[in-house]
């Protein structure tokens, strides 16, 4: 057994000062997510999505973010899913991008809205063929009895729909995420972890104009 207690790392890849940071939070996220790709790190659009149920129950799974920019931040799911079930009674939800090898993480947390059908259909038409019979064909988060039951809805699928791309399912789309707060997270030598977070103010909070806007905090690591 390992000893967990002294499993640690020190952070020594540099800082995040305020004078270094974007305007904004999609030109920062801009430049992190460029420096992912960058680095080769794999699947650096994977993410952690979290939501809870009307009780507050939370969840939480990883997914593949799909498009971003500075309405918020998309991924694509089945609306039968335990996600789509918990959003449709608590449409909040939390993000999380664990970019170890670079010493970062970005943390969003905010609103959860459907994109229309024109965007998922985008979403949508690049899959592979394999990846839509499979989406068609899995009632996500259901109970099945084995592996060879889901092999077999899509083969059965397969022989009955014409070659080709298939069509998007009514339950298949995407959702977006409306950020209320991005946090951008980087080690720091001796644990005193950087972390600058934007956060959505209404008018006149936080000394902004009267149309509101975001604000920029520095949190104790």
């Amino acid at each position: 057994m390992p000893d967990l207690i002294s499993m640690r790392r020190d952070y020594d890849d540099g800082g995040l000062g305020e004078h270094g940071l974007a305007s904004t939070w999609v030109e920062q996220f801009d430049r992190w997510f460029a420096d992912a790709v960058a680095a080769g790190l794999p699947e650096p659009n994977a993410m952690v999505v979290a939501t809870a149920d009307a009780d507050g129950a939370p969840d939480a799974r990883i997914v593949l973010m799909k498009g971003y920019d500075a309405d918020g931040i998309v991924f694509a799911t089945s609306y039968a899913s335990a996600k789509a079930a918990e959003i449709a009674v608590n449409p909040r939800a939390a993000l999380v991008f664990p970019w170890h090898a670079l010493q970062r993480s970005v943390r969003v947390t905010g609103s959860v809205e459907r994109i229309g059908p024109t965007a998922s259909d985008a979403l949508w038409d690049p899959r592979p063929r394999g990846s839509q019979l499979a989406a068609a064909a899995s009632i996500q988060s259901t109970v099945v009895e084995s592996r060879d039951e889901l092999v077999e809805r899509v083969r059965v699928l397969d022989e009955q729909s014409p070659p080709g791309p298939l069509a998007r399912p009514e339950v298949w789309g995407g959702y977006r995420v409306v950020p209320a707060t991005v946090e951008f997270w980087q080690g720091g030598h001796d644990r005193l972890h950087d972390r600058l977070k934007f956060l959505r103010s209404a008018p006149g909070e936080h000394g902004t104009a009267e149309g509101g806007g975001w604000v920029v905090q520095r949190l104790a690591p």
